[in-house]
């Protein structure tokens, strides 16, 4: 149910230290992280091949993975290098898997290291221009991670699960449309001449608007493969051009999602946004990502339950409505990719 080929988000940057490796399950995949001596970031599976412990249990020492067991030292290859009085350099190598730091993140690729090329890591244009502040963290979420796309991929639900922040009746009247674009599925619906929510009546004032004045509303959802979801939010004073108003019309940003998943009922979920309006402005980054975690925690709770709820009523057929079409439409490019990658390692191994 996982796309092995591709880079998933592992973890944000300043999560790895100089002196403590990383653990972290992705893909059903147990791998540790670490630094080296030059600070470029290395990934092995998180397993000492001399007993099996968690190389995650251990410490970085100049640059050196080493075994909080018996002092084992791993190489960035996945190759034994040293133990206390011991000959070690002929043990088998553990796997070593391809990782990159872009974007203030650390890239993983579970699959093919062979097939892993950096050049495919999405562009994150937020992430590399002074114009843009961004806020963000991460949440475990104990939930099949497809369910989260359901979720972003379909915002109806904000109106019931966020009502006191970012929800609107008005989001239920006006209708989704959604189309794809390769293996891109873009989700979009506009709402014009409205009051803003809570939420961006904060973000309003926080770019000079008049929080009570009305607004034209966005809300333009882009999955791409394996698990990455951009939208695009935002109000402008009404009759302004929405989406194309200038920058001193609106409030406006990209709501940051990586969906790791971690095995198939739960997912490490970096969230955030990032915004094009007073980036300098470090008080306001705080506050809108404080906004974001509560609204997050909301969902956090309601995909954990709906989880449960799904393997006590196994087997149940599901309804589909219209405003469903973007998380549908996901869901089978992700199965056309994973036929694609089953029937090429049934290819290869034949």
């Amino acid at each position: 149910m996982f796309l092995l080929n591709a880079w998933y988000v592992a973890a944000a940057a300043d999560e790895l230290s100089t002196t403590r490796p990383l653990g972290r399950r992705i893909c059903n995949q147990p791998i540790v992280f670490w630094r080296d001596a030059a600070g470029k970031v290395a990934a092995t599976e998180d397993f000492c091949p001399h007993r099996g412990a968690p190389l995650s249990l251990g410490r970085v020492c100049e640059g050196k993975l080493i075994c909080g067991y018996h002092g084992l030292e791993m190489g960035c290859d996945g190759r034994t290098v040293s133990m206390p009085e011991q000959r070690v350099r002929g043990f088998p190598p553990v796997k070593a898997y391809p990782v990159v730091e872009r974007y203030g993140f650390i890239w993983v690729w579970p699959g093919d290291a062979a097939a892993a090329d950096p050049a495919k890591i999405h562009h994150l244009e937020w992430a590399d221009s002074p114009e843009w502040a961004y806020g963000g963290g991460l949440y475990h979420i104990a939930c099949d991670y497809r369910l989260m796309i359901d979720n972003l991929m379909d915002l109806t639900h904000e109106t019931y699960v966020h009502s006191d922040s970012i929800g609107q009746p008005e989001i239920d009247e006006a209708p989704p449309a959604t189309r794809v674009e390769g293996d891109e599925v873009i989700t979009s619906r506009f709402m014009n001449n409205i009051k803003a929510p809570p939420f961006w009546q904060m973000a309003m004032r926080g770019n000079g608007l008049d929080d009570s004045a009305a607004v034209d509303r966005w809300q333009v959802c882009h999955f791409v493969p394996p698990s990455h979801i951009m939208i695009e939010v935002g109000v402008a004073l009404a009759g302004h051009g929405g989406i194309d108003a200038p920058k001193d019309k609106k409030a406006s940003s990209i709501v940051v999602d990586f969906i790791t998943p971690e095995t198939e009922t739960s997912i490490h979920y970096f969230w955030g946004m990032a915004r094009r309006f007073k980036p300098e402005d470090a008080e306001l980054t705080a506050t809108i990502r404080a906004g974001q975690g509560k609204v997050f925690g909301e969902d956090l709770q309601m995909l954990e339950q709906q989880q449960k709820n799904l393997k006590e009523f196994a087997g149940r057929q599901l309804l589909m409505l219209n405003i469903d079409s973007g998380g549908v439409q996901s869901r089978k490019v992700l199965e056309r990719l994973l036929a694609a990658e089953a029937a090429a390692r049934a290819s290869t191994a034949a």
